[in-house]
């Protein structure tokens, strides 16, 4: 056994997640160990990368509230580490007016109708009558993923935080004492050493269902997506208009395909647009090559029927990047006690499908306090509902809230 050390609480993945949950537990005045199983900043799993969008437009009116506690925390995080990470922006939300998902969003996003060809002149073609061009002016914007990943990293270590990379996590096992006392849990890594913890939080994303099984023996309904972040090509001459210094909006186009894009900002002269959906993976065994191709064809199509004359599609992205999504049946979180002999010792934040990144601050928050106080009063007094994010919801029903848009 090559090492034991013991900590208030012990955080599983160094994700944005997990990052936002070690430096809320450290704020605390907790002992916080963050123990991440590649390198720091890594671009394995699902935080890595250099832009996410922020938005309130969501179909979903559980998420919007999360949302806002989320953009106050990555306020006063940016404050105290002197930099920012989030750059603001409209949001646009365009889609047929048929949508039932796209009208609630742009209702619980506070979007305005507005008319593109006078707000961006030429920039979209979008098909006369029965369509939505909504506009969301405040609250938008575009995070920087990677230097926020480590911001949040840095801010812990300043708290007190160790961490450690490099590290596998293969167990977790309950400390049982004489006389029936809380003894916390045991972390095991693959190199044999052991941690102590009073409490641990799993924020360990794609990877998720593989260790909940292993040391609960609980099957969570998470399946991890190859996904691709696209960069095309901006046609010359139009390189400013796309540009978040010149306001052009992030954007989410809802129907087939689903396509979502930020501003030009991190490659000048690139916008990134990509499709909302990938194939199943392994995350152990990728073959960084599956969707490939069908990714970029379908926002090829979609660029040339909407955005024809300010994006270059022929010869495909310019540039294509690797993550993954984990997915929930009803692309809802979990974010629960783990239950079980380790009732609330273990805290479980996962299925984050795809949307979770702009609420890491809010969901590291909640995470820290259920571990250590045993429930969340910050998201209780921001307004944000914990019970549909409950494992319990896939006992005698696989598809969780699938059937419940509310």
């Amino acid at each position: 056994m090559a090492a034991e050390s013991s900590f208030d609480v012990i955080v599983l993945g160094a994700g944005i997640m997990g990052s936002c949950a070690a430096h809320a537990a450290a704020s605390r005045g907790a002992t916080v160990l963050l123990l991440e199983r590649f390198d720091l900043l890594h671009h394995l799993g699902s935080s890595n990368g250099l832009s996410r969008t922020i938005r309130d437009a969501y179909p979903k009116a559980r998420y919007p509230p999360m949302v806002r506690l989320a953009r106050r925390l990555w306020s006063g995080a940016e404050a105290d580490a002197g930099y920012r990470v989030l750059t603001p922006s409209p949001h646009l939300s365009i889609g047929p007016l048929s949508d039932a998902s796209l009208l609630a969003a742009v209702r619980n996003g506070g979007g305005a109708e507005v008319d593109v060809g006078e707000r961006w002149p030429g920039v979209f073609r979008v098909p006369d009558g029965g369509w939505v061009t909504a506009v969301s002016e405040l609250g938008g914007g575009v995070l920087n993923a990677t230097k926020a990943v480590a911001m949040f990293q840095a801010l812990a270590v300043s708290k007190g935080a160790v961490v450690r990379d490099n590290t596998e996590v293969v167990g977790i096992v309950k400390n049982h004492t004489t006389g029936g006392g809380n003894g916390g849990v045991r972390v095991v890594t693959r190199k044999d050493e052991e941690f102590h913890g009073a409490k641990c939080i799993v924020t360990v994303g794609a990877w998720t269902s593989k260790l909940v099984k292993s040391v609960a023996g609980l099957d969570l309904p998470i399946q991890p997506l190859h996904m691709l972040s696209l960069y095309w090509k901006i046609k010359p001459g139009h390189e400013h208009e796309l540009t978040a210094e010149a306001r052009f909006p992030t954007f989410s186009s809802h129907g087939d395909p689903h396509v979502y894009s930020t501003p030009s900002l991190e490659l000048p002269g690139l916008i990134k647009i990509n499709y909302d959906s990938g194939p199943p993976c392994d995350p152990d065994r990728r073959d960084w090559t599956s969707g490939v191709d069908d990714a970029a064809a379908r926002v090829a199509r979609w660029i040339e029927e909407f955005m024809p004359g300010h994006v270059e599609t022929a010869g495909g992205p310019v540039v294509r990047q690797s993550c993954m999504y984990s997915m929930t049946p009803d692309k809802d979180f979990v974010i629960d006690f783990l239950g079980g002999e380790f009732g609330q010792d273990v805290v479980l934040g996962a299925g984050f499908s795809g949307h979770g990144f702009k609420m890491g601050p809010a969901v590291g928050t909640i995470l820290a306090e259920m571990a250590i106080d045993g429930e969340a009063r910050t998201a209780a007094e921001a307004g944000v509902e914990l019970q549909h994010f409950r494992i319990s919801r896939f006992e005698g029903n696989p598809t969780g809230n699938k059937n419940n848009a509310h």
